[in-house]
């Protein structure tokens, strides 16, 4: 089984930036795809970005393509969300999942374990 650990949130103004990471447990962390999933008050749960094993692909959900960046970094087990421009519908709880075989994944139901989550808000 694996455990994360997501930290970074907080509040920001409107085109401020947050810089999350997540801490994986376990030896194998290289063999997982990585994913971030936000969920805001009475939405769905909804793809953010992932990251493939080797950091070599990733996906972005069209709403933050061009003000998020996913990476990782397997020496330390750890993957991070660089959040640029922010904007006050980004307000959510951010998730942090993993997922075991090759497939960049979109789908919540694709992922595996997952984190506790960390809260960003962004005023107006």
């Amino acid at each position: 089984q694996v455990q994360l650990v997501e930290s970074g949130g907080g509040l920001v103004q409107a085109g401020g930036s947050l810089r999350l990471s997540c801490a994986a447990s376990g030896p194998t962390f290289s063999s997982y795809v990585m994913g971030w999933f936000r969920q805001a008050p009475g939405k769905e749960r909804e793809f953010v970005a992932a990251i493939s094993r080797n950091g070599g692909s990733t996906r972005y959900t069209d709403s933050v393509k061009g003000r998020f960046l996913i990476s990782r970094d397997n020496a330390k087990n750890t993957v991070t969300l660089q959040m640029n421009s922010l904007k006050p519908e980004d307000t959510a709880v951010y998730y942090c999942a993993v997922r075991s075989g090759l497939r960049v994944g979109v789908l919540a139901n694709e992922y595996d374990y997952w984190g506790q989550g960390t809260q960003v808000t962004v005023s107006s």
